[in-house]
């Protein structure tokens, strides 16, 4: 038997930080259950002291997920620390993850503290989170700008405080592989009691070398390795959780270890991250891109009809694509659609929620022949995506577009209890249609991202909508599903502007400083 890694995800903290990408309660929980069939080993829920908002989502993870460990963050502060062991009070098992800024630069300009302040907030605050729960996680901050030998030191105090799990962070991205894999050696041979405690890496994309810097640190002594769903991430994102996974599983010859990842659940993670995010995949995205599996040259084509491993090093089929033709159409009934999304991973928690989901369903399969398992998951995440949109709902939309005429859209909305109309002209459909909304609603928000995907092949395909707003400093996404190009639009950018109206301003982990 191989060593096991530790799989820790942190698309539900670390993830929801890439502008755009806030999830709402419902949607955290959803993911975080996906995580779990995935058999992610430990899922960072969070972090609580960001707000009420997180707090809760945290707390609504850690009663929802019963194989995985629930992790919060928190700063090194009793505040932070306190609310993390209360929102994970209710996991089968938690943890508490705990930080503080180590390199020069972070210490001397951000935190105004000496290096022995600093080794003296760590103990503190381990032995605090340890009040909570025993499975305590430390985070050195910038540690690929930090000093190795007080890297050292900092371990030993924190180990002995009671640290089960130490994490080495490159928090902007900075390291090389070499370098980084060095780093590690170092620490653990030079840290009198590492032997006590598991070492973890944590590494953002900059200069595209997360994947590359995190096995590099397995490679000399890392067990745990921390990443998202797709990479998501703020700035370049994280480590992909895919292509950490799928290069160890695939490259067993070299590595002497595996994870106990289900990797056939892979893409249905990865789409219901996609949908909920609306940050869409590229093409050439390794793993999950559309094209990570398809072959245009002849030379590629004749050489898989052969022998698939002539150019292909894995099969597309053990990390969930499917080669399934149609899998339901309009003559199936409730308990088939039940039952096929219980497969892909999506449970209607009552009655009410899948007849909803039922005619929508019912609705999608009179004008679309096949419906793919992208269709559904894309259905259901436009349905969640509705029953948020309280404040704004689409009735009706008409646009009349011709060429050398200016086109034009005509709106129905239901707001404040009743039903609105309003036309707009525009340079296109769509710009039409988004300027017909915002006569009726007068947000004032920026459009900064406006893009549109095909959720299946084929010119029936479902349209999936992205819209992210800003406004005063927010910045929100919204997504929209429709085999109608205009109706899906309309749909993300309403569902936008309910996440403008309804939401408070969140306050993310990294306007303090984070990992």
């Amino acid at each position: 038997m191989k060593e096991s890694l530790i799989i820790f995800d942190t698309t539900l903290r670390d993830g929801e930080q890439s502008p755009g990408a806030s999830m709402t309660r419902e949607e955290k929980v959803r993911i975080a259950k996906a995580l779990e069939k995935l058999r992610v080993d430990v899922i960072e829920a969070g972090f609580p002291a960001a707000s009420q908002g997180d707090f809760d989502s945290v707390q609504a993870v850690a009663k929802a997920v019963k194989d995985a460990t629930i992790c919060g963050l928190s700063r090194a502060v009793d505040r932070d620390i306190d609310l993390a062991g209360e929102a994970i009070k209710a996991a089968n098992r938690g943890r508490i993850h705990t930080f503080i800024a180590t390199s020069p630069i972070h210490m001397e300009k951000k935190l105004r503290m000496t290096p022995d302040e600093v080794v003296e907030r760590a103990v503190h605050a381990v032995k605090r989170a340890r009040q909570h729960t025993d499975d305590v996680e430390f985070s050195a901050e910038d540690a690929g700008r930090s000093n190795p030998e007080f890297l050292c030191r900092v371990f030993e105090a924190v180990i002995n405080a009671g640290a089960t799990t130490i994490n080495i962070p490159d928090t902007v991205g900075y390291n090389l592989p070499e370098q980084f894999g060095a780093l590690f050696k170092y620490i653990i041979s030079n840290t009198p009691n590492s032997d006590k405690a598991i070492f973890s890496a944590h590494c953002h994309n900059d200069l595209g070398l997360a994947v590359a810097n995190s096995l590099a640190a397995a490679q000399n002594g890392a067990r745990q390795i921390e990443c998202t769903i797709n990479g998501l991430g703020e700035r370049a994102g994280n480590t992909a959780l895919e292509e950490v996974v799928m290069a160890i599983r695939t490259r067993q010859d070299v590595f002497a270890f595996d994870t106990n990842i289900n990797t056939k659940e892979i893409m249905t993670t990865s789409r219901m991250v996609s949908a909920i995010t609306g940050f869409a995949v590229q093409p050439n995205k390794a793993i999950v891109g559309a094209n990570a599996f398809a072959h245009e040259s002849g030379i590629h084509q004749d050489g898989v009809l052969k022998h698939r491993e002539t150019y292909e090093i894995m099969r597309a089929e053990d990390v969930g694509w499917s080669a399934n033709k149609m899998i339901l159409g309009k003559h199936s009934g409730r308990n088939a659609l039940r039952a096929r999304l219980t497969e892909l991973g999506v449970s209607c928690d009552t009655e009410e929620e899948l007849n909803r989901v039922f005619v929508r369903f019912k609705e999608l399969a009179d004008v679309k022949h096949e419906i793919y398992d992208e269709d559904l998951l894309a259905l259901v995440a436009d349905e969640t995506v509705e029953l948020e949109s309280d404040q704004y709902r689409l009735v009706s939309l008409k646009v009349v577009s011709e060429t050398g005429e200016m086109p034009n859209a005509q709106v129905t909305l239901w707001m404040n209890g009743e039903e609105c109309h309003a036309s707009a002209e525009g340079a296109g459909a769509v710009d039409a249609t988004f300027k017909a909304i915002e006569s009726l609603v007068a947000s004032g928000a920026n459009l900064l991202l406006y893009s549109v995907n095909n959720v299946t092949n084929g010119t029936d395909s479902q349209g999936e909508t992205a819209v992210r707003l800003e406004k005063g400093g927010r910045v929100v996404n919204g997504q929209g599903t429709d085999t109608d190009i205009m109706v899906s639009s309309a749909r993300a950018y309403i569902n936008a502007l309910n996440k403008l109206a309804v939401r408070a301003k969140r306050s993310h982990p990294q306007y303090q400083g984070d990992v």
